[in-house]
Order: structure tokens, then C-alpha cells, then sequence
């Protein structure tokens, strides 16, 4: 029994490695998720197969499937290991600095205008915290790629998620003012019409913009026409610099070239309504025991921007 039992114990690793493989779908990002090489992941599978006597993972070239023996090992262990990290986590971070790794995704245009200037600050108060920020505006799996949290600028929000409010944004109508001197100001959103309009596009249908007036709440849509279109706020704010055209984008993306002149407000009497979400959200997955180090820095950024 002694013996059976140390070969049980030799096995953790093997059998942990197999749920984190089970949970990620790919040797590439089960390898990245535990820190080790592709070739380590595979290895330790082959060797949980030999003394298993069983086959668990079905291979081929582009893609990696657990047998049904491997699903149905892999599900058996998925609760026990939860409840061995959460009894891990609990106990790190009861006493002691704040520590630990935190996966962040954020939207390109918010990570490198907002977020990334002000990390250092979260740095040098918690030292011993690692920050890890995937920048990319496609809608990233938390749990399937290994997040803990994620910024998202939607109106859709999952309902298997934890979604605390970080900011509230707005769209804004921006050009150069050497745009504007050449092609002149719009007063109304029907002026857009004559004028090269920088755009985000949504589907395949033609694009157009809508408008609320501060003044007496009226409602305009038009049907705008121009030159270039991105699904990147950045890019649209670096074409409206060049001078190209009118943009419409998110304030966040827009405020540094606002506050130094280099883009300027047009049509400020009216407000687009329906081209951006109208707030930045944090999201994590549900866990019942969420690390120290990801409540602190979900903590510490909403207390920068909130009121902002």
C-alpha cells in the first residue's frame, strides 16, 4: 500500500497537468497557462497514458481532443484541484504582502491611452503583484484562455460573470484643425453629409450616425459617406490627425489629442448616441475564492476611474 500510494503521489502533476490541458484545448496554451514548455505538457501526458495503461488525448496536427476516458478523469479531478488551489489562495492571503499574478485584457485604444500610464503607480504600491495585459479588442474567453479579469467597452455583458462598473465614456466627433480650415465646420449633424467621415464599421449595412441634440432632446440620423473605415479606435483617431476627415470615437480615445489641440470637438451641441457603449466594465469569472492580488488591482483601478 505504501508503495501504491507514493506512485499515486508521483502522479499529481500528471493528473493536474491533464485537467489544465482538458480546460485550455491546446498543448500551445495548456504550456502557457502552467508557465512550462509544449514539450513538457506532452510528456507528462505520455507518461499518465503508460501508467494509466489507457489512452486520454487524442492528437492530430492542428488539434488536441481528450479521449472519453480522458474527459471523464479530467472532470473527476477539475473539483478536487479547485478546492486544493482555493485552500492554497485562502492561506497565502490571509497574512502577508499582496502577491501574485494577474491576467488582465483590455481594449488597445483604453490599455495604451489610460491603463499603461498610470500601472506603475499599481506597481510600486504592490511590488510583489505581477501584472500580465493582453492588449487586444477582440472579445477574449476568460476562463478558456486563462484571464482573471477583463476590461470590456460593451453593452453586452456575460451573465456568468462578475461586471463591476469602472467609468462611464461617450462618442465624440473630432477632426483636425487643419481639416476644419479646409473644408470648414459643420453646424448640423446634416452638414456630415458633405463632408469625409471616418468610421467604425458595424456589419455589412451602410454606415450611418445618430444624434441628440443637448438643447431640445431631437433625434438625428444620417447616412454618413467617407474614405476609410477600421474596426480600431486608434486608427480612426490617427487618420483624423493626418487630417483626413471627421471621426467619431470613444472619448477615452480621443481625450489626450483633445486636451493638446491636435484634434478638436465638432458639433458639441449634439451627442452621438448608439456608436459606443456609454461604459468601461471589469469582468471576471465567478469563482467563489478570487485571489488577493486580483481583488486589490480590480479595487485599485476603479478607485482611479470611476469618477473619472
Amino acid at each position: 500500500m505504501a508503495g501504491k500510494s507514493m506512485k499515486t503521489e508521483a502522479l499529481w502533476t500528471h493528473l493536474y497537468w491533464l485537467t489544465v490541458l482538458a480546460e485550455q484545448g491546446s498543448f500551445t496554451r495548456a504550456a502557457e497557462r502552467l508557465d512550462v514548455s509544449k514539450a513538457a505538457v506532452s510528456q507528462k501526458i505520455k507518461e499518465l497514458e503508460a501508467l494509466t495503461g489507457v489512452a486520454l488525448v487524442q492528437r492530430t496536427t492542428r488539434s488536441v481532443r481528450l479521449t472519453s476516458a480522458g474527459e471523464q478523469l479530467a472532470g473527476e479531478l477539475r473539483e478536487p484541484f479547485t478546492r486544493i488551489a482555493e485552500s492554497v489562495y485562502r492561506v497565502r492571503d490571509e497574512a502577508g504582502p499582496v502577491r501574485g499574478q494577474v491576467r488582465i485584457s483590455a481594449p488597445v485604444a483604453f490599455a495604451r491611452q489610460q491603463l499603461v500610464p498610470i500601472i506603475g503607480d499599481f506597481l510600486r504600491e504592490y511590488p510583489q503583484v505581477r501584472l500580465q495585459l493582453d492588449v487586444t479588442d477582440r472579445l477574449v474567453s476568460l476562463g478558456g484562455e486563462g484571464f482573471d479579469l477583463a476590461i470590456r467597452h460593451s453593452q453586452s455583458l456575460p451573465e456568468t460573470h462578475v461586471a463591476l462598473p469602472l467609468c462611464a465614456t461617450r462618442a465624440l466627433l473630432v477632426a483636425s484643425p487643419a481639416y476644419l480650415a479646409q473644408h470648414g465646420v459643420p453646424q448640423t449633424p446634416e452638414a456630415l453629409l458633405q463632408h469625409n467621415c471616418l468610421w467604425y464599421p458595424r456589419g455589412p449595412d451602410a454606415p450611418q450616425w445618430r444624434f441628440q441634440s443637448h438643447q431640445g432632446g431631437e433625434t438625428l440620423t444620417v447616412k454618413i459617406q467617407g474614405n476609410f473605415a477600421t474596426n480600431n479606435s486608434e486608427s480612426i483617431r490617427d487618420a483624423a490627425l493626418q487630417g483626413a476627415g471627421i471621426a467619431m470615437l470613444p472619448d477615452f480615445s480621443a481625450r489626450a489629442a483633445l486636451e493638446s489641440g491636435a484634434l478638436q470637438p465638432v458639433l458639441s451641441s449634439w451627442q452621438a448616441v448608439d456608436a459606443f457603449a456609454d461604459r468601461l466594465w471589469v469582468v471576471r469569472p465567478y469563482a467563489a475564492q478570487v485571489p488577493r492580488a486580483v481583488t486589490t488591482f480590480i479595487h485599485w483601478l476603479r478607485a482611479r476611474f470611476v469618477n473619472g
